[in-house]
């Protein structure tokens, strides 16, 4: 292998250098896209109960929020759902927007890797094939079959940049594909904790309203209980003069 190695030239150790960058990460995403640690069905039904209490303890929003990413998102949700709801989803979808960065990184590194491995390993190929008409230029054509190792030899990087590329973009799209997969969850669990919290803060009146009495009716100012009273006779008895001046008058 060593050997193999050393006969691809000088680009074969960037090339390899690239090959150990993209394991790496390919471990790194596996171990972080982990349904346990992105959406758990524990902290769904969690969310989900929260949000139909009236008062949250801080401790139970901290322990959602510790426990996966998308419990971050929701810990947003509850913390923010005394507020109207355009402002609870405004901040719900801000937590969102950093949960997609966390679960892309070192996406755009696999990326990156799948564009310049084909290239380093074609750049390879030239710099050997330079050094063998360099060669034939010197001493002549001499052994055909030594020029055919020689540009065997250079192949070597091209076939090796293609191989990392190849592999590389599987996995690369394979983790992209997990990832529209958890966000999708996540927003469909977002809007669910949304419209819980929603429907529990129409049921539930709030103590200020609660407690405040409805205002009576205001009566004139300056009036009072007996005033009034003696105005009603008052009207009382001038309605019956002037209907006993009425039947004389026929």
């Amino acid at each position: 292998m060593f050997e193999l190695i050393q006969s691809g030239g000088i680009m074969m150790f960037p090339l390899l250098l690239s090959s150990v960058i993209a394991l790496a990460i390919i471990i790194e995403r596996f171990l972080a896209l982990r349904v346990s640690k992105v959406v758990p069905a524990s902290d769904i039904e969690r969310a989900r109960k929260l949000a139909g209490i009236s008062k949250l303890a801080e401790a139970q929003v901290d322990e959602l929020r510790n426990g996966s990413l998308l419990g971050r998102v929701l810990a947003t949700g509850l913390e923010s759902r005394e507020l109207p709801r355009h402002i609870m989803k405004e901040n719900v979808e801000e937590a969102g927007r950093h949960v997609v960065q966390e679960l892309e990184r070192y996406l755009p590194a696999l990326g990156t890797i799948i564009t310049i491995a084909p290239m380093m390993g074609l750049l390879g190929t030239v710099l050997g094939m330079i050094g063998v008409f360099s060669a034939i230029n010197t001493a002549g054509v001499g052994n055909p079959q030594q020029m055919a190792g020689g540009i065997s030899e250079a192949l070597i990087t091209t076939v090796a940049g293609l191989l990392i590329a190849i592999t590389t973009l599987v996995f690369e799209r394979y983790f992209k594909a997990k990832v529209d997969g958890f966000v999708s969850v996540m927003e469909r669990e977002a809007l669910r904790l949304i419209e819980i919290a929603n429907s529990s803060r129409k049921t539930t009146p709030s103590p200020v309203a609660a407690a405040t009495p409805r205002p009576a009716a205001a009566a004139p100012a300056g009036t009072t209980p007996a005033s009034a009273a003696a105005a009603a006779a008052i009207a009382q008895q001038r309605a019956a003069a002037a209907a006993g001046r009425g039947g004389k008058s026929v």
